[in-house]
């Protein structure tokens, strides 16, 4: 068994798509609309073939308010490769205005890691 993929809900596709694209390389499939349901994503593969899946469709976006919990979602890591690259994406993040909610560092855990907000507020970890 291996992950296929993960999903997150955004209410701005092409603002989530190009986030992933710009910031961490990802490669965007072509979008799939579903007229009849509202329903639009992409999906995104990254180095290793891990994808993520954005979607939106104005009835989930008006039922669950931007930022609410989801039970089991946590965070997303994304390894970088090198302690250098946390230090310089993050860097890089913060400049581009994104939310920076924990400064690169060693985890207890023995990870190098920071913490940052993708547009949506999704928290995902840059890690080694």
């Amino acid at each position: 068994m291996h992950l296929d993929h993960f999903a997150l809900w955004t209410t701005d596709l092409e603002r989530l798509k190009a986030f992933y694209v710009t910031y961490f390389g990802a490669t965007a499939g072509e979008k799939y609309v579903n007229p009849t349901r509202g329903f639009e994503s992409y999906f995104l593969s990254f180095a290793g073939g891990v994808r993520l899946e954005i979607m939106t469709q104005p009835s989930v976006a008006s039922e669950r308010p931007l930022g609410a919990p989801a039970a089991g979602y946590a965070h997303l890591a994304i390894a970088v490769g090198s302690v250098e690259r946390v230090e310089a994406l993050t860097e890089t993040l913060r400049s581009a205005g994104f939310t920076i909610a924990g400064a690169p560092r060693w985890t207890g855990d023995g990870y190098y890691e920071s913490v940052v907000l993708d547009p949506d507020g999704n928290v995902i970890e840059l890690t080694v």
